[in-house]
Protein backbone atom coordinates (compact mmCIF):
# COMPACT_ATOMS: atom_id res chain seq x y z
CA UNK A 1 0.00 0.00 0.00
CA UNK A 2 1.46 3.54 -0.84
CA UNK A 3 1.76 5.84 1.59
CA UNK A 4 -0.94 7.84 2.15
CA UNK A 5 0.03 11.36 1.79
CA UNK A 6 -3.57 13.27 1.76
CA UNK A 7 -4.02 16.01 4.58
CA UNK A 8 -6.06 14.67 7.42
CA UNK A 9 -9.66 14.24 7.35
CA UNK A 10 -11.66 16.66 9.20
CA UNK A 11 -11.93 14.50 12.36
CA UNK A 12 -8.42 14.58 12.42
CA UNK A 13 -7.57 10.80 11.70
CA UNK A 14 -5.65 9.67 8.23
CA UNK A 15 -7.89 9.80 5.66
CA UNK A 16 -7.11 6.09 5.21
CA UNK A 17 -8.52 5.37 8.70
CA UNK A 18 -11.42 6.82 8.28
CA UNK A 19 -12.43 5.43 5.16
CA UNK A 20 -11.95 1.72 7.16
CA UNK A 21 -14.21 3.07 9.12
CA UNK A 22 -16.80 3.86 6.90
CA UNK A 23 -16.40 0.14 5.75
CA UNK A 24 -16.71 -0.90 9.11
CA UNK A 25 -19.83 0.26 9.77
CA UNK A 26 -21.59 -0.62 6.65
CA UNK A 27 -20.30 -4.12 6.96
CA UNK A 28 -18.70 -5.67 10.18
CA UNK A 29 -20.47 -3.09 12.72
CA UNK A 30 -23.79 -3.62 10.94
CA UNK A 31 -23.82 -7.63 11.06
CA UNK A 32 -22.78 -7.88 14.89
CA UNK A 33 -24.16 -4.94 16.36
CA UNK A 34 -26.08 -6.90 18.40
CA UNK A 35 -23.00 -8.32 19.34
CA UNK A 36 -20.93 -5.32 20.23
CA UNK A 37 -24.43 -4.40 22.05
CA UNK A 38 -24.26 -7.12 24.66
CA UNK A 39 -20.45 -6.98 24.86
CA UNK A 40 -20.80 -3.59 26.53
CA UNK A 41 -23.62 -4.19 28.82
CA UNK A 42 -22.15 -7.91 29.67
CA UNK A 43 -18.71 -6.93 29.55
CA UNK A 44 -16.22 -9.01 27.57
CA UNK A 45 -15.24 -13.08 28.68
CA UNK A 46 -12.69 -13.77 26.29
CA UNK A 47 -11.65 -17.65 26.87
CA UNK A 48 -7.61 -17.12 25.75
CA UNK A 49 -4.86 -14.71 25.47
CA UNK A 50 -3.04 -14.15 22.93
CA UNK A 51 0.42 -12.31 23.53
CA UNK A 52 1.60 -11.43 19.43
CA UNK A 53 4.25 -8.87 18.00
CA UNK A 54 3.33 -5.66 16.84
CA UNK A 55 4.25 -6.28 13.34
CA UNK A 56 1.58 -5.29 11.14
CA UNK A 57 1.28 -8.21 9.08
CA UNK A 58 0.17 -10.36 11.70
CA UNK A 59 -2.76 -9.65 13.16
CA UNK A 60 -4.00 -12.96 15.64
CA UNK A 61 -8.14 -11.62 15.15
CA UNK A 62 -7.05 -11.78 11.34
CA UNK A 63 -5.46 -15.26 11.69
CA UNK A 64 -7.51 -16.83 14.02
CA UNK A 65 -11.07 -15.16 12.18
CA UNK A 66 -11.73 -13.93 15.62
CA UNK A 67 -14.81 -11.79 16.14
CA UNK A 68 -15.54 -8.83 18.95
CA UNK A 69 -14.75 -10.37 22.50
CA UNK A 70 -13.21 -13.46 21.96
CA UNK A 71 -9.70 -12.59 21.93
CA UNK A 72 -7.23 -11.16 24.68
CA UNK A 73 -4.49 -9.42 22.50
CA UNK A 74 -1.19 -8.12 23.92
CA UNK A 75 1.12 -7.21 21.00
CA UNK A 76 4.77 -5.63 21.66
CA UNK A 77 8.32 -5.78 19.62
CA UNK A 78 9.06 -10.03 19.23
CA UNK A 79 6.10 -10.80 21.07
CA UNK A 80 8.21 -10.80 24.42
CA UNK A 81 7.29 -10.81 28.29
CA UNK A 82 9.62 -9.76 30.39
CA UNK A 83 10.80 -12.68 34.07
CA UNK A 84 8.10 -11.97 36.94
CA UNK A 85 9.35 -8.79 38.25
CA UNK A 86 7.43 -7.34 40.83
CA UNK A 87 9.26 -3.56 41.39
CA UNK A 88 8.14 0.49 40.85
CA UNK A 89 8.86 0.09 37.39
CA UNK A 90 6.24 0.32 34.97
CA UNK A 91 5.24 -3.04 33.44
CA UNK A 92 2.67 -2.87 30.95
CA UNK A 93 3.59 -6.74 29.75
CA UNK A 94 2.85 -8.12 32.92
CA UNK A 95 0.09 -5.78 33.76
CA UNK A 96 -1.74 -7.11 30.63
CA UNK A 97 -0.95 -10.54 31.59
CA UNK A 98 -2.13 -10.41 34.93
CA UNK A 99 -5.79 -8.78 33.85
CA UNK A 100 -6.08 -11.67 31.81
CA UNK A 101 -5.24 -14.00 33.91
CA UNK A 102 -6.75 -12.71 37.12
CA UNK A 103 -9.60 -10.61 36.33
CA UNK A 104 -10.82 -11.81 32.72
CA UNK A 105 -9.41 -15.60 34.01
CA UNK A 106 -8.35 -16.83 30.21
CA UNK A 107 -8.22 -20.43 29.62
CA UNK A 108 -5.80 -20.29 27.59
CA UNK A 109 -2.32 -18.39 27.03
CA UNK A 110 -0.99 -18.53 23.06
CA UNK A 111 2.63 -16.95 22.44
CA UNK A 112 2.28 -16.07 18.55
CA UNK A 113 5.52 -15.62 17.02
CA UNK A 114 6.49 -15.02 13.15
CA UNK A 115 8.67 -15.27 10.60
CA UNK A 116 10.51 -12.10 9.05
CA UNK A 117 10.07 -11.03 12.89
CA UNK A 118 12.01 -7.09 12.67
CA UNK A 119 12.67 -7.47 16.67
CA UNK A 120 14.66 -10.94 16.13
CA UNK A 121 16.98 -10.11 13.26
CA UNK A 122 17.55 -6.73 15.37
CA UNK A 123 19.01 -8.70 18.35
CA UNK A 124 20.97 -11.59 15.82
CA UNK A 125 22.54 -8.32 14.14
CA UNK A 126 23.11 -6.17 17.45
CA UNK A 127 24.72 -9.67 19.00
CA UNK A 128 27.23 -9.89 15.98
CA UNK A 129 28.23 -6.30 16.17
CA UNK A 130 27.10 -4.02 19.11
CA UNK A 131 27.35 -1.10 17.17
CA UNK A 132 24.49 -1.62 15.38
CA UNK A 133 23.05 1.80 14.07
CA UNK A 134 19.31 2.70 15.25
CA UNK A 135 18.31 -0.07 17.77
CA UNK A 136 21.23 -1.08 19.71
CA UNK A 137 21.67 2.45 21.35
CA UNK A 138 18.14 3.42 21.15
CA UNK A 139 16.06 4.31 24.42
CA UNK A 140 13.70 1.30 24.53
CA UNK A 141 13.69 -1.33 21.85
CA UNK A 142 17.96 -2.27 22.75
CA UNK A 143 16.80 -3.03 26.25
CA UNK A 144 14.03 -4.89 25.12
CA UNK A 145 15.23 -7.40 23.03
CA UNK A 146 18.41 -8.10 25.22
CA UNK A 147 16.08 -11.10 26.61
CA UNK A 148 16.37 -13.06 23.02
CA UNK A 149 20.34 -13.70 24.48
CA UNK A 150 19.19 -17.06 26.14
CA UNK A 151 17.39 -17.85 23.09
CA UNK A 152 20.44 -17.18 20.93
CA UNK A 153 22.64 -19.26 23.27
CA UNK A 154 20.36 -22.11 23.31
CA UNK A 155 21.10 -22.24 19.76
CA UNK A 156 24.93 -22.40 19.89
CA UNK A 157 27.69 -20.44 17.53
CA UNK A 158 27.48 -17.22 16.34
CA UNK A 159 24.52 -15.51 15.07
CA UNK A 160 24.07 -15.22 11.82
CA UNK A 161 21.20 -11.98 10.81
CA UNK A 162 21.63 -13.37 6.79
CA UNK A 163 20.47 -17.11 7.61
CA UNK A 164 16.52 -16.95 6.74
CA UNK A 165 17.29 -21.11 8.58
CA UNK A 166 19.14 -19.48 11.59
CA UNK A 167 16.92 -16.71 11.82
CA UNK A 168 13.59 -19.28 11.73
CA UNK A 169 15.59 -21.12 14.69
CA UNK A 170 15.80 -18.11 16.73
CA UNK A 171 11.78 -17.08 16.09
CA UNK A 172 11.19 -20.79 17.47
CA UNK A 173 13.86 -19.99 20.36
CA UNK A 174 11.85 -16.56 20.97
CA UNK A 175 8.33 -18.54 21.58
CA UNK A 176 9.99 -20.55 23.56
CA UNK A 177 11.80 -17.81 25.73
CA UNK A 178 8.53 -16.22 26.21
CA UNK A 179 7.13 -19.51 27.60
CA UNK A 180 10.04 -19.47 30.24
CA UNK A 181 9.32 -16.08 31.14
CA UNK A 182 5.18 -16.45 31.80
CA UNK A 183 6.20 -19.20 33.96
CA UNK A 184 8.39 -17.22 35.89
CA UNK A 185 5.14 -15.37 37.42
CA UNK A 186 3.75 -17.25 40.48
CA UNK A 187 0.14 -17.07 39.04
CA UNK A 188 0.46 -18.78 36.32
CA UNK A 189 2.38 -21.74 37.93
CA UNK A 190 -0.14 -22.12 40.28
CA UNK A 191 -3.25 -21.89 37.56
CA UNK A 192 -1.02 -23.79 35.38
CA UNK A 193 -0.21 -26.74 38.13
CA UNK A 194 -4.07 -26.93 39.02
CA UNK A 195 -4.82 -27.42 35.18
CA UNK A 196 -7.38 -24.06 35.27
CA UNK A 197 -4.34 -22.61 32.95
CA UNK A 198 -2.85 -23.75 29.42
CA UNK A 199 -0.05 -22.25 27.26
CA UNK A 200 0.51 -22.51 23.89
CA UNK A 201 3.58 -21.82 21.17
CA UNK A 202 2.47 -20.79 17.56
CA UNK A 203 4.43 -19.89 14.57
CA UNK A 204 2.71 -17.58 11.89
CA UNK A 205 4.72 -17.89 8.08
CA UNK A 206 4.12 -14.38 6.89
CA UNK A 207 5.43 -15.53 3.35
CA UNK A 208 3.09 -18.65 3.06
CA UNK A 209 0.17 -17.80 5.59
CA UNK A 210 1.43 -21.51 7.63
CA UNK A 211 0.82 -22.26 10.96
CA UNK A 212 3.02 -23.91 13.15
CA UNK A 213 2.16 -25.22 16.76
CA UNK A 214 4.57 -25.97 19.59
CA UNK A 215 4.60 -29.39 20.65
CA UNK A 216 6.64 -28.97 24.22
CA UNK A 217 7.34 -32.28 24.71
CA UNK A 218 9.08 -32.80 21.80
CA UNK A 219 10.32 -29.00 21.56
CA UNK A 220 8.71 -29.05 17.77
CA UNK A 221 6.85 -27.10 16.02
CA UNK A 222 4.28 -29.21 13.78
CA UNK A 223 1.77 -27.86 11.08
CA UNK A 224 -1.69 -26.69 11.96
CA UNK A 225 -4.78 -27.29 9.80
CA UNK A 226 -2.62 -28.92 7.14
CA UNK A 227 -5.12 -30.01 4.41
CA UNK A 228 -6.74 -26.64 5.20
CA UNK A 229 -3.58 -24.71 4.51
CA UNK A 230 -2.70 -27.09 1.33
CA UNK A 231 -6.33 -26.17 -0.15
CA UNK A 232 -6.04 -22.42 0.08
CA UNK A 233 -2.70 -22.52 -1.28
CA UNK A 234 -4.29 -24.31 -4.22
CA UNK A 235 -7.31 -21.88 -5.10
CA UNK A 236 -7.07 -19.95 -8.02
CA UNK A 237 -6.05 -16.24 -7.75
CA UNK A 238 -7.08 -13.96 -10.04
Amino acid sequence: MAADTRPAAASGLPPHLVEGYEVFLGGRFREEHERFRALAIKGQRPTTMVIGCCDSRVAPEAIFDAGPGELFVLRNVAALVPPYEPDDHFHGASAALEYAIMALEVQHVVVLGHGKCGGVKAFAQISVDPGTPRLSHSDFIGDWIKMLAPAVERLGGAPDPEDENYLQKLEFETIKQTLIHLRSFPMVQILERRGYLHLHGAYFGVTDGRLLALDEESGEFRPVAEKAHAAALLEARF
